[in-house]
């Protein structure tokens, strides 16, 4: 709904644009000085202000100026006389989107408050458009021929239609965020942004300010009003990736958003209203957190309603030889090669305790260092050859990842950036993987 402050001191002329506004179903208040307009947009969220320039109390100017500075999204339309369409002009070389000259036709009016609002409209869209550009970077399909990934992919079709929102567990590298993004593309919101965040990799007194946004001097370093993803998702869907390592203080907030669909920006004090579809991530059992006081029940009981679970990459052997062929596909500069049946064998013994992410930096790795353009068994990491396959299905997770990132950066000469392209990592995330590892060089 398009809500609109009308500005001004003549009670009559408000009182007829009150009426003709609110028949054509706007969202209208008003007021008769510029201390009461400022009032109202730091209260609510306004789309236009139709302000006089002779108010009062404070100028319209002044009222402009301070829209500025408070940087209040709303767009304002000039209400002037014939003897101040000179300041009109200066208005709107102020910030002003357009002026109109009393007296006015009701309908040019709507039409001037229209455009304004279309402008914002196009000005928050492009500040979601550069946020999303690294967000919605591509989205591809599921590659699968197993049956308990086929049911999986009919049961998120289902729940993608409704509101509410969705759990999806699964092993680390199982595809959590791919089927969210399926999930999102089913639904009704699919022309909306998709937004992911990674509870575990923002430090927790950054991750507030991230999701809700955070006003102007709200904190040290705050210099500018910014938005947070739960206002970039706006009429799309948000993804909590990691969910379970959100802290309990904004496990409540995130509890009474998903029920109430608002919340406030860190040091706001005007309530923003947001229509989100939620998808929640985790590896965890969240059900023994909760039991463990680590996770808050009730916020347990709200996300888990409607719980997909992904079946890991051992229990869908048949999509290995799918998975390694797309990979080979997708990568430009090695479309041409294909694997032995020897390798594809070896392939498909493994385990993969690193799931589709660990297949995924395996090939990126072979494709990259097989000299023919037939991939063989010896052209594959030692840990998957012969008995070794065996042994590595035993090792702890995080020393295969270790040995795997450590040989790709000795391959590489121990160039981080191209040794992270070839992980399918950030490099910021390989940076902190090594700080993990007590490697600094």
């Amino acid at each position: 709904m398009l809500k609109v402050v009308v500005t001004d001191d003549d009670k009559n002329l408000r009182k007829v644009i009150l009426s003709e506004l609110a028949e054509e179903g706007y969202h209208v208040a008003e007021t008769d000085s510029g201390a009461g307009a400022l009032h109202l947009l730091e209260r609510d969220d306004y789309d236009v202000l139709l302000l006089d320039l002779n108010l009062p109390d404070i100028s319209g100017m002044e009222v402009l100026k301070k829209i500025k500075q408070l940087e209040i999204p709303v767009e304002v339309v000039v209400l002037t006389g014939d003897t101040t369409i000179s300041a009109a002009v200066e208005a709107m070389k102020r910030g002003a989107y357009d002026y109109i000259t009393k007296p006015f036709k009701l309908n040019e009016l709507k039409t001037v408050i229209e455009k304004a609002f279309e402008k914002k409209k196009l000005l928050i869209e492009n500040l979601r458009l550069k946020t999303q550009i690294k967000i919605q970077a591509g989205h591809r399909h599921i590659e699968t021929r197993s049956p308990l990934m086929l049911k999986v992919l009919e049961t998120a079709k289902r729940v993608a239609v409704s509101d509410f929102p969705v759990l999806i567990t699964g092993e680390s590298g199982v595809g959590k965020e791919l089927l969210s993004r399926t999930i999102h593309y089913e639904s009704g919101r699919a022309d909306g942004p998709f937004v992911p965040i990674n509870c575990g990799a923002i430090p927790e007194n950054m991750l507030e300010s991230e999701l809700f946004g955070h006003e102007k001097g709200a904190f040290t370093g705050a210099h500018e009003k910014k938005l947070g993803l739960l206002e970039i998702a706006n009429n799309g869907t948000l993804l909590l990736d990691e969910v379970g390592e959100l802290p309990l203080q904004l496990q409540v907030k995130l509890l009474r958003v998903i029920e109430t669909k608002s919340f406030y920006r860190v040091g706001g004090t005007k309530e923003v209203r947001v229509d989100v579809k939620f998808l929640c991530a985790t590896n965890k059992d969240l059900r023994k957190e909760a039991d463990k006081g680590s996770f808050r029940p009730d916020l347990y009981y709200r996300i888990s309603a409607l719980t997909l679970e992904l079946p890991p990459l051992r229990e869908r052997k048949e999509d290995i030889p799918l998975l390694a062929d797309y990979f080979i596909r997708n990568s430009p500069d090695f479309r041409h090669k294909r694997l032995s049946k020897e390798a594809m064998d070896l392939l498909a013994e493994y385990s993969w305790p690193g799931n589709i992410r660990e297949l995924q930096n395996v090939m990126h790795r072979t494709l990259l260092l097989s000299r023919g353009d037939v991939i063989g068994r010896e052209d594959l990491p030692s840990d998957l050859r012969g008995g070794d396959a065996v042994a590595a299905s035993h090792l702890r997770l995080e020393d295969i990842e270790k040995d795997h990132i450590l040989k790709v950066l000795r391959e590489v000469g121990y160039q981080k950036g191209r040794a992270a392209e070839i992980l399918g990592i950030d490099p910021k995330t390989l940076y902190r993987k090594l700080l993990g590892y007590g490697i600094r060089e």
